[in-house]
């Protein structure tokens, strides 16, 4: 594949339209969870205690109302959704500047606008999800994937660096100006898509029959289920305590927001890697790739535990990184392809709660739990959990043996849409 055609996908104009509004929004979104974080434990001076609540606030939220946010997006048109989520985050972050370039910012104005911004992302990722099928063409669906992450990853390389520059020489406020003039940029590029209105949009049934309808489609994929209740327990045990702890090891021990907006951006780093991969490799068994691609994130929560030199902690994190990349475009693009369309953004809204079930716990009990047994420790059981929990999704058969649908020979996908009874998926590995 020839490198124009690596970014084949942006010559598509409504992909294109809606990668420059995700991809300028994103950049927004690379700086704030540095400067959030150090706006919690710097500028208001509060403990690990209370930035987990703050990051807790958000993701709450997310998981209360992500399954209405699938049933919407899967009844409405999803980029109205998306547009309308944008400008209440924009809303949001706008005020937080406000508040925290004034002075006037306390820890619960902080939690309460976070809680806003969590509840207003719970309806916009699942129509995210559905929308980035209808802008691009069946085969460049993964590079189109690719390329979002891309701009994600690349938000997250310069971003955290740029903001713990800033929050540790002026105002993390500033960081929150930026964010929510990304988001007028982001609602403009979704107001000018024109895409075909679905068939979905004219069908109607029960709120609860669309959610059940949704659950439904989840559980008949074990691949899916499994995956997804796998991430809830790993985003608690590990990411939440690396996340709400891996600040104050900075601040006590590394040199502070800029040391650790240098492991940040090493995460950035690598899952930019990680995208460009995804671009040119389609894996042939994308759950089995993805699983074994975690495994890497230990080495950067090792080192955190051990306190190691930030720019040590920052090249692990880019290995990481670098799975997670991957991860992101092959997952959305294995999810888009065995999920119907008319139950796309309600099996999306059942991933994102479901993994995303027990971070807020994870967030809360972090800073409790590392004072009770110690930081490192509680890092060392996230290592040791990461570890574990791998290795035993890998032992199951849907699991290792899901087939990418576009590897399979076309006479055979022929074949299997004729077959009576039982459906394609079930010879699919789902």
């Amino acid at each position: 594949m020839g490198g124009t055609e690596l970014f084949g996908a942006l010559r598509e104009r409504q992909f294109r339209l809606l990668w420059l509004g995700q991809a300028t929004s994103t950049l927004g979104d690379g700086l704030v969870p540095v400067a959030l974080s150090f706006a919690v434990i710097g500028t208001l001076n509060r403990s690990a205690t209370a930035l987990g609540v703050v990051l807790a606030a958000h993701i709450l939220p997310l998981v209360l109302f992500v399954l209405a946010g699938g049933v919407w997006a899967d009844r409405l048109p999803r980029q109205l959704v998306m547009l309308v989520s944008d400008v209440i985050r924009g809303v949001v972050q706008a005020t937080i500047a406000v508040l925290l370039l004034t002075g006037a910012a306390e820890l619960w104005h902080l939690a309460v606008l976070i809680a806003i911004y969590g509840t207003a992302e719970a309806f916009f990722q699942p129509a995210a999800t559905g929308v980035v099928p209808a802008t691009i063409s069946p085969p460049r669906l993964q590079q189109a994937n690719a390329l979002l992450g891309l701009s994600r990853s690349m938000a997250f390389v310069v971003g955290p660096a740029v903001a713990g520059v800033i929050a540790a020489t002026t105002n993390p406020g500033i960081v929150f100006v930026v964010d929510a003039a990304t988001f007028a940029v982001s609602a403009t590029s979704l107001a000018l898509l024109r895409l075909p209105r679905s068939r979905r949009e004219g069908k109607r049934q029960s709120f609860l029959a669309d959610l059940k309808g949704g659950w439904h489609e989840l559980v008949t994929h074990t691949w899916l289920w499994v995956i997804v209740a796998w991430a809830s327990t790993f985003l608690c045990i590990v990411i939440a305590p690396f996340l709400t702890l891996g600040p104050v090891i900075a601040k006590e021990s590394l040199g502070g927001a800029a040391a650790w907006g240098i492991i940040a951006a090493g995460w950035g780093a690598g899952s930019l890697g990680g995208g460009l991969l995804a671009l040119r490799w389609k894996p042939a068994r994308p759950m089995l790739v993805c699983t074994i691609f975690t495994l890497p994130i230990a080495p950067a929560v090792a080192l955190l535990a051990l306190r190691a030199p930030a720019p040590v902690i920052a090249v692990a994190q880019a290995i990481g990184g670098m799975g997670m990349g991957l991860f992101g475009a092959v997952w959305q693009t294995t999810l888009q392809q065995h999920v119907r369309e008319e139950a796309l953004s309600r099996v999306s809204a059942w991933d994102w709660m479901g993994s995303f079930a027990f971070l807020p716990l994870g967030f809360i009990l972090a800073g409790p739990v590392s004072r009770a047994i110690g930081i490192s420790t509680t890092l060392w059981i996230s290592v040791g959990y990461l570890i574990v929990s791998t290795l035993a999704v890998l032992l199951v058969p849907s699991v290792r043996n899901l087939r990418r649908l576009d590897a399979q020979e076309p006479e055979a996908e022929a074949v299997l849409a004729r077959l009576p009874g039982e459906p394609a998926e079930a010879f699919r590995g789902s």
